[in-house]
């Protein structure tokens, strides 16, 4: 009746299964073809097996050729840009005609490699030991030549094998079940509750505020303020910008939340959000403010869990993911006042996060502690890196300085503007824009020798500089220094000849010989 090749077929699905964390992809109607597959293994990631006692070569050919075309579509259902199958046939005995040219050698194609091997019960002990060398690993088979082996004993193994493999695909199927969203909701929550008061106290859209409430600002992170790197999570500039990342945060960090577990998201979260704030402070000098970075972390802590269940990433949400990350990122780079720098640290940064914490019910502790020690040493010399070169440039943050005292000055805060410009001068970050504003501040108070000084200072540093050359001419004049007013007058005209009042002022000049 055959009960002893069919023993050997469930068993040896069941020691693949239960031992080497292969699983079931498909089982036949007739349950007696199994395509088995086990995404880290290296060596055949796919293993077939065939229960048929095998007949005439003919159909041994046929049979293989008929495996080639299924692994074909199994290849592209896993995403491989090739695949490697052991093809293993139960049969009680070989083929009555010629058929070892079928089994010399792999068959296959360009993407596909296939391995069959004939595991005949009449030679067990010699089809085991090819076996184990075609795995690299001893299997733990026995077959007893007087062993009776009965129905129900083959049936008991059959339930079992199948049993465990659906109880498996349930449990891949929860993966995205293991904890409810916890975190996501807190920082939603505290996202708008900062943006109402950003609203309260002059705007989401001020810059001072933004400043006074924690945006990046990098003239203070230099200064000490470390925290800095943290708070620009949860603030806003603007209903639009607070409702996108609400949004994707939603989506986003829901889906991350619930595979990773409530306190590896958190983790996550905020060290994505870090980094994401670090790639701003690295590469770029404006005020910024936003989820965005720590979004991109999720995207990924996703890419991150793809890897390492590419099967289930694929078949879900997978290419969905990358999509958007590839809209996000050209988006970004194609549209000014985008900080993509902040994207890109973030996405990396919620990816190195993800290999530190670890996917849950994963043992990998070694992998664990390189990408911590990783993370680390990254982090460390980015942050020296950041705070030495930004350092060194004393015009670094000079925008960033400007912007800020120019809207004390629209608000009616000369007193706070100078406060912050005579600030960055004494701790050297002074730049041809704050020099240029602490003039024009002094040329409009009638101090002439001080805005003679800053305006000077500010065309030393910045040559083309037209603003300042135009006020300086200007100084020049009420100093009663014509040579030197003109001299300024006609490079301010040189430098922008379509600005009417540069030319007004030049031809004045000249009239006046």
């Amino acid at each position: 009746m055959g009960y002893k090749e069919d023993y050997l077929f469930w068993t040896l699905a069941k020691q693949l299964s239960d031992a080497y964390e292969y699983r079931m992809i498909t089982l036949s109607d007739d349950q007696q073809e199994i395509w088995l597959e086990n995404e880290s293994e290296k060596e055949y990631p796919v293993i077939r097996l065939m229960r048929y006692d095998l007949d005439w070569g003919s159909w041994l050919k046929r049979d293989m050729d008929r495996t080639v075309l299924n692994a074909e579509r199994i290849r592209k259902e896993l995403y491989k840009s090739s695949l490697k199958v052991l093809n293993i046939y139960v049969s009680a005995f070989v083929p009555v005609d010629e058929y070892t040219s079928n089994l010399n050698q792999p068959t296959g194609n360009r993407k596909i490699e296939i391995r069959p091997l004939i595991l005949e019960t009449a030679h067990f002990a010699e089809n085991k030991e090819k076996l184990d060398a075609l795995l690299k690993k001893p299997l733990q088979l026995e077959l007893s030549e007087n062993e009776t082996l009965d129905e129900d004993q083959v049936a008991y193994i059959k339930h079992s094998v199948i049993s465990s493999n659906i109880q498996r695909a349930k449990q891949d199927q929860e993966v995205f079940l293991r904890s409810k969203p916890f975190f996501t909701y807190v920082f939603i929550g505290i996202q708008i509750l900062m943006f109402l008061l950003l609203e309260m106290n002059g705007g989401s859209k001020n810059m001072n505020t933004l400043v006074e409430f924690g945006a990046k600002y990098s003239p203070n992170i230099l200064q000490g303020e470390w925290w800095r790197f943290l708070s620009p999570i949860v603030l806003h500039i603007g209903v639009l910008h607070l409702l996108m990342n609400t949004l994707a945060l939603y989506y986003l960090g829901a889906d991350v939340e619930r595979i990773y577990g409530n306190t590896r998201f958190l983790l996550i979260y905020l060290f994505a959000g870090f980094a994401g704030t670090l790639g701003s402070f690295l590469f770029s000098p404006n005020i910024s403010a936003g989820a965005s970075g720590a979004i991109f972390g999720c995207f990924g802590a996703l890419l991150f869990f793809g890897l390492n269940h590419r099967k289930i990433f694929f078949k879900t949400i997978g290419m969905n993911i990358i999509v958007l990350i590839i809209i996000n990122l050209a988006f970004g780079f194609s549209m000014e006042g985008i900080d993509n720098a902040g994207h890109i640290g973030g996405l990396i940064g919620g990816f190195l996060a993800s290999g530190a914490v670890g996917l849950p019910g994963k043992k990998a502790f070694g992998r664990q502690f390189l990408f911590l020690a990783a993370t680390a040493a990254v982090t460390y010399f980015l942050l020296q890196w950041g705070f030495s070169e930004q350092g060194a440039k004393p015009a670094a943050n000079d925008q960033a300085i400007a912007a800020i005292a120019s809207s004390y000055i629209k608000e009616g805060k000369e007193d706070k503007a100078l406060e912050v410009l005579n600030e960055s001068v004494e701790n050297g970050q002074a730049g041809p824009e704050t020099y240029f504003i602490l003039g024009t501040v002094q040329l409009t108070k009638g101090n002439l020798p001080e805005a003679e000084a800053f305006l000077s200072k500010a065309v030393e540093q910045n040559p083309e500089f037209h603003q300042a050359h135009y006020q300086l001419a200007i100084v020049y004049i009420n100093l009663q220094n014509a040579s030197a007013a003109k001299e300024h007058a006609s490079k301010a005209v040189q430098l922008q000849p379509d600005e009417k009042i540069y030319i007004e002022l030049l031809d004045k000049m000249n009239e006046m010989r």
